[in-house]
């Protein structure tokens, strides 16, 4: 009620019960470096102001939902009506020859897969869409589109703002949700990356190597025969052998003299 004066007191907005809230109760919201970089990204479009005004409703839990799909992110968020406010924060995805090109970088280096696995981005991610001529995040306001059903017609309203804190805190818990909003899922992407470093593409028989042979692989390999070199002339005489060995003395005595007659015999 406006006093006589004409002065109206602010309308609080109305608590809620089960709203999404903050971790963190005080000072900065993003933990990892890629959260800090969305909303240092919206700090530069000229949002810090308007930013800070919805940082209270995303701590005392007035954002009720928030849904999170290629390229648009909803919420719904209740002020000072008991009708909750739709907020939506929208980017532009890439496109689908775009996206080839993105999955084909990140496949040439498995460490980024690896590392998104384990909850993390690493910070080369961002060289990877520069040398293709993107950016990981929105670049300019025209990437960025934000509207609120509330009547304050600044954006982002306190709607919005609140909105954006919980999305940079979605972000810190699972950065493949920045690559969804771009306009890729988790499970589309990681199944792309799969088929792109495998050795075969799939449906696709893998060719036999050349004389690819698995049970002579087990096989003992042919000996080839070794024939002595022996002089034509003696290779009539059993003992002619004797001959390429060799003087053998042993106490004195020729070995191979000793061995001729046994050869002879053996012959016969």
């Amino acid at each position: 009620m406006a006093d006589r004066h004409g002065y109206r007191p602010p309308a609080r907005p109305i608590r809620v019960e089960g709203g999404l809230t903050l971790r963190s109760k005080r000072g900065d919201v993003a933990r990892t470096w890629w959260s800090r970089r969305f909303l240092e990204v919206l700090e530069s479009f000229g949002m810090a102001g308007r930013l800070s005004r919805g940082r209270a409703y995303a701590r005392t839990g007035q954002v009720m939902s928030l849904s999170l799909s290629s390229s648009l992110v909803v919420a719904l968020v209740t002020g000072t009506r008991p009708e909750p406010y739709r907020a939506r924060i929208g980017v532009r995805k890439f496109t689908d020859d775009e996206w080839r090109r993105i999955e084909h970088a990140l496949a040439d280096r498995a460490i980024f897969a690896a590392k998104l696995l384990a909850g993390e981005m690493p910070p080369e991610i961002e060289d990877v869409f520069a040398d293709l001529g993107l950016t990981l995040f929105p670049a300019t306001t025209r990437e960025l589109h934000m509207d609120c059903t509330c009547p304050d017609w600044e954006v982002p309203c306190k709607h919005l703002a609140a909105t954006c804190y919980l999305l940079a805190e979605s972000f810190d818990t699972d950065p493949f949700e920045i690559l969804a909003w771009r306009g890729r899922s988790r499970e589309d992407l990681l199944d792309r990356l799969r088929e792109l470093r495998a050795p075969v593409p799939p449906g696709r028989p893998a060719e036999p190597e050349p004389e690819d042979d698995f049970e002579g692989f087990w096989a003992r390999p042919p000996v080839a025969e070794v024939v002595p070199d022996v002089p034509e002339a003696a290779t009539g005489r059993p003992d002619a052998l004797l001959d390429q060995l060799g003087p053998l003395d042993v106490d004195g005595s020729s070995v191979t003299d000793a061995l001729r007659p046994l050869y002879r015999r053996l012959a016969e």
